[in-house]
């Protein structure tokens, strides 16, 4: 009997033992930082950040593109006594596709990833290196809210400092001091080994960029391509035959010549390309993928382009320019003349390749490559080069290519339409990050009907502009070209309702809103002027489909006991992917949105808004079994929800009463329809006012 009692005593204690276990890992936390430091030379120091990542999750890299997740970065508080050392450095990041943001981005899945920082100690005692560093982890099917880490190294005071060497002594053998508490420590053999050589890692700036390398060396290739069909290069062929028709007995010499003309074309938009990465350097050209002021400027910049291609004004260099060149590469003989009749191609044609090379540039400067401009303008101008170059070998060639004529307006005008779309990616970036809200998802689609409407209508001659020509009858290219266009405008219609467009998601902002979802109307009319007279307060904003909501949760209480309904608490975040998807598939629901709209207090808490508290709002917190410092919106929300429910994923769902209690069983992400509403329909049942 008592074998019996204890056997069946252990099994329970086991059970209640797992389920302890069970309870606390809602608590997601599959990364964990190390620190460590290792003297590389007479007072130098490399600081060493270790992420320690479980299998299946990921970390990202330090340069992540606009509409992504929180890219990992380091922050050092001001001090004196220690000097900075280059930048941060880390090792090679994979880049492959995250479907819980549907893009390419650079990331870490290794068990650990070392960061390191190399620091020059200039005091005579002992410094501290302090700051902050976030991240964000994410697995195939979701990502946990950003994390902040603050950082404290002790290093020893410089060597032959007259009162700290006994100091130094003692602390160069210690690993760096950790201000957070889970967040352990190197082991002491790894912390300080001197003699060993220092490992330095470089960032891999063409796999960190937004996009690969080939991307945009093909986006340069098709923009040289559609140059070479503009008014202003399409002349160009005939002076470049005649210039070259005095080497068409030589081969080996018309070769030669052909060469170096087209070299000079590269080397002329490749320097281009470099002077831009040299103006503005790396840190610059990353930062401007993320800035509002930037994007804003490259919108206005494309908008000018575009004006140019319509034909309100010409975007030429001075005439004196060309002639003096064209003039000289005609009295100069051999391999100068043909250098100086490449400068002379790219001068003349730059009214019509300046807003091409211009778009160019600003996207492949946006992409998180230093060396994209470079890259672009390479691509651009080789297309351009090739040809030439031919035409150069077989001046013959020239008879079979057809006549210059109102066509070549077309083309221009058409890439007008193209460029005044692809500006408004840029308007869209600035607009996300600032979060301004004046360009939503629906607003950038109509645009890009209108936009793809007029230029379908140019297409079969009923919009017409002031350099064209009358269109007689309409050619089977011109044709193929409008039936395209009509059918793109057709194929972005849907996405007025919700429809996703995958082909040109990349393009489109988050769909948080929904001007045009027709089911509003039907699932807020019964409740509307109850519904408007809750909403009131400096939190509340609109969310998908013109759902209203708290954005503070104390607000959002007293206004749900005010209006005697239970409260529909959503723990959700800017950058959540799965949060998007929740509210796009299963929000739009007509039943779930009327219940939504009419049966509950709507609070938003956003887990990774990076917006800073107060001072007097900060607090240190200890949730998940660390001590922390909160010091932005997003911090306390996150850890309001660890505290407060044992979970620290999103989407997250909660209905609650009037007592903060809750009245269903919590909801995550979770496509189903049915099980949504019945979760719903449950929270509601077991409300009592």
């Amino acid at each position: 009997m008592i074998r019996f009692m204890t056997k069946w005593l252990t099994v329970l204690l086991l059970v209640f033992i797992a389920g302890l276990f069970s309870l606390q890992a809602q608590i997601l936390e599959p990364v964990t930082w190390s620190f460590s430091h290792e003297k590389t030379e007479e007072n130098v120091y490399e600081l060493k950040f270790t992420a320690h990542v479980d299998d299946g999750w990921s970390i990202y890299g330090l340069d992540i593109p606009a509409g992504g997740p929180i890219a990992t970065s380091f922050e050092f508080n001001d001090a004196e006594g220690f000097e900075l050392l280059g930048d941060i450095q880390a090792p090679e990041a994979e880049v492959k596709f995250d479907p819980n943001f549907d893009m390419e981005l650079a990331m870490y899945s290794q068990r650990e990833v070392t960061f390191t920082q190399v620091v020059e100690v200039l005091a005579d005692a002992p410094v501290n290196v302090t700051g902050e560093l976030v991240f964000m982890c994410c697995d195939d099917t979701s990502c946990l809210p950003p994390d902040y880490i603050d950082f404290d190294f002790r290093l020893p005071a410089r060597e032959g400092a007259p009162v700290a060497e006994a100091v130094e002594e003692v602390t160069a053998e210690e690993p760096a001091l950790a201000a957070t508490e889970d967040i352990t420590v190197s082991e002491p053999e790894v912390v300080e080994e001197s003699e060993a050589e220092p490992t330095t890692y470089e960032v891999d700036d063409a796999k960190d960029a937004s996009r690969s390398t080939w991307g945009m060396f093909i986006t340069g290739v098709l923009g040289g391509l559609l140059a070479l069909l503009t008014p202003c290069v399409f002349p160009m062929i005939p002076l470049t035959v005649s210039f070259f028709l005095r080497n068409s007995e030589n081969r080996a010499r018309a070769i030669r010549d052909a060469f170096f003309y087209g070299f000079t074309i590269i080397f002329s938009y490749v320097v281009l390309g470099l002077a831009l990465s040299v103006i503005f350097g790396p840190d610059t050209l990353n930062a401007l993928a993320t800035s509002p002021g930037f994007n804003v400027f490259f919108f206005a910049l494309l908008v000018f382009f575009a004006a140019s291609f319509f034909g309100a004004f010409e975007l030429t260099m001075p005439a004196s320019w060309s002639n003096k060149l064209d003039a000289k590469a005609d009295k100069t003989g051999g391999l100068m003349g043909v250098v100086l009749m490449g400068l002379t191609f790219v001068l003349v044609s730059f009214s019509c390749t300046g807003p091409i090379v211009g778009t160019l540039l600003v996207d492949a400067a946006t992409g998180g490559n230093v060396f994209g401009p470079a890259i672009g303008m390479f691509g651009f101008s080789l297309a351009l080069a090739i040809p030439f170059s031919l035409f150069a070998i077989f001046p013959t060639a020239l008879k079979s290519l057809p006549k210059s004529g109102g066509w070549m307006n077309a083309v221009k005008v058409v890439l007008g339409f193209i460029v005044l779309a692809f500006a408004l990616k840029f308007l869209g970036t600035a607009d996300a990050v600032a979060q301004w809200g004046i360009l939503d998802r629906e607003i950038f689609i109509v645009l890009w009907i209108a936009i793809f409407l007029l230029m379908g209508l140019y297409l079969i001659g009923k919009i017409k502009f002031a350099h064209d020509s009358d269109l007689q009858y309409m050619s089977v290219p011109r044709l193929l070209l409008a039936i395209a266009t009509f059918a793109f405008v057709f194929y972005l219609i849907p996405g007025l309702w919700g429809a996703p467009l995958r082909a040109v998601s990349s393009f489109l902002p988050s769909s948080t809103t929904q001007d045009f979802d027709l089911s509003r109307g039907v699932a807020t009319s019964a409740a509307a002027a109850d519904i408007n007279d809750i909403y009131v307060g400096e939190s509340v904003q609109e969310g998908p489909h013109g759902l209203m909501a708290f954005t503070e949760y104390e607000e959002g209480m007293a206004a749900a006991r005010q209006a005697g309904k239970p409260v529909f608490l959503d723990f959700t975040g800017l950058g959540c992917a799965n949060c998007r998807k929740m509210e796009a598939n299963v929000w739009s629901d007509p039943q779930a949105l009327d219940r939504l709209a009419n049966d509950f207090v709507k609070i938003s808490l956003f887990v990774d808004d990076r917006s800073r508290l107060s001072e007097e709002e900060q607090f240190v917190s200890n949730a998940m079994g660390r001590e922390r410092n909160i010091r932005t919106i997003g911090q306390k929300w996150s850890v309001f929800q660890a505290e407060r429910f044992g979970v620290n994923t999103q989407p997250y769902y909660v209905i609650l009463n009037h007592d903060e209690e809750m009245l269903a069983p919590p909801h995550g992400y979770d496509t189903s329809i049915s099980n949504f509403i019945e979760f719903l329909d449950e929270g509601k049942n077991n409300f009592q006012d």
